[in-house]
C-alpha cells in the first residue's frame, strides 16, 4: 500500500497535472482534497483535450477511482460541465466518481460576491472569481451549504431564504445593488443540477479507509502551491485553504500516520498565481521570453 500526496512547491503552475498523470498509472485512487473549480489539468489523449476543473484527471483512465474530499468547494457548474465533456470524449465516469457528501457548495451568489468585493479592493489580491473564498468564508462563518444539506429539500428552501436575505441585505448596504439575489431561480437552479450530481455522492473518508485496510494505492492531487497556503503562504494573497500535504487529513478525513510519501513539484524558474510579493520577479525582456516559452 502507497499513500502519496502531490503537492506545489511553490505558488502554483508547477506542472503537477503531468506528475499526477505519470504517478496515476500506479494508482488505485486518486483524490483531491482542497480548493475548488481551479486551473486544474488540461489532458490530451490522442486527438481529444480533455479541461478539468474540479474532477480529478484519474477519471479518465479506466482502472482508477477518482475522488473528491470533503475539504474542497464543489462548483455545481463545473462539475456539470466537466461530467458533459467526459461523455462527449467517450469517458464514462458512472461508479468510478465520487464526491463527498460533507463538501460544501459554492452558491451562485458567491461568484458575484467575489466579483463585488475584488473589485472594491484598493489592493487587489487576484482572484480568480470561481467564488471559492466566499464559499469558505461561509463555511467558517457556519451559514454555509453543504452536499448534504441539499439532500434535504425543505431544510435546504428554509436556509436558503434565510441565507438570501443576509446576501441581498449585504450587497445593498456595501455595493448599492438592491435585491441581487432572486430566491426562487437560485432555489430551482440548485435543485435541479443537484439531480445531476446526487449519484456521484459518496462518503469519501470511509471509501478511502477500506481502500487501505484492502492495500490499495491512493495518490492525493494537491492545488495551488504551498506559497499560496491560506496559513503558511503569503498572505493576504493566498488562496481561501490549506494546499500544504497536512490539509489532507482534514480534506478527507484519513489519519495522518497513514501517509508514505509527500512529492512538492517545482519548475526551475519561478513564477507566481495572481497578485503579491515576488522579489525575484523578472520585469523585462528576459521575464517576459521565460512567461512565453516556459
Amino acid at each position: 500500500m502507497s499513500v502519496k500526496i502531490a503537492i506545489g512547491a511553490q505558488w502554483g503552475d508547477e506542472g503537477k497535472g503531468k506528475i499526477i498523470d505519470l504517478l496515476g498509472s500506479q494508482a488505485d485512487f486518486i483524490v483531491r482534497y482542497q480548493g475548488g473549480a481551479n486551473a486544474g489539468h488540461t489532458v490530451k489523449i490522442k486527438d481529444k483535450k480533455f479541461v478539468l476543473h474540479m474532477i480529478p484527471s484519474g477519471v479518465l483512465n479506466d482502472t482508477v477511482i477518482s475522488a473528491i474530499g470533503n475539504g474542497l468547494v464543489s462548483d455545481h457548474d463545473s462539475f456539470i460541465n466537466e461530467l458533459t465533456t467526459l461523455n462527449d470524449g467517450g469517458i464514462n465516469p458512472d461508479g468510478k466518481l465520487f464526491i463527498s457528501p460533507y463538501a460544501h457548495v459554492v452558491m451562485p451568489y458567491h461568484k458575484e460576491i467575489d466579483r463585488a468585493k475584488e473589485a472594491a479592493r484598493t489592493t487587489k489580491i487576484g482572484t480568480t472569481f470561481k467564488g471559492i473564498g466566499p464559499a469558505y468564508q461561509d463555511k467558517i462563518c457556519r451559514c454555509g451549504f453543504r452536499i448534504i444539506d441539499i439532500l434535504d429539500n425543505e431544510f435546504f428552501a428554509t436556509k436558503l431564504k434565510e441565507n438570501i436575505e443576509e446576501k441581498n441585505f449585504m450587497f445593498e448596504r456595501m455595493y448599492g445593488e438592491k435585491d441581487k439575489f432572486n430566491y426562487d431561480e437560485i432555489l430551482n437552479d440548485c435543485l435541479s443540477k443537484f439531480e445531476i450530481i446526487a449519484k456521484y455522492v459518496k462518503d469519501v473518508s470511509i471509501l478511502l479507509e477500506e481502500a487501505m485496510e484492502h492495500n490499495k494505492n491512493i495518490l492525493f492531487e494537491g492545488a495551488q502551491g504551498t506559497l499560496l497556503d491560506i496559513d503558511h503562504g503569503t498572505f493576504p494573497y493566498v488562496t481561501s485553504s490549506n494546499t500544504v500535504s497536512g490539509g489532507v487529513s482534514v480534506g478527507v478525513g484519513i489519519n495522518p500516520t497513514k501517509i508514505t510519501d509527500v512529492l512538492g513539484v517545482m519548475k526551475a524558474y519561478v513564477t507566481r498565481v495572481g497578485n503579491g510579493p515576488f522579489v525575484t520577479e523578472l520585469k523585462d525582456e528576459v521575464g517576459k521570453f521565460l512567461a512565453e516559452v516556459g
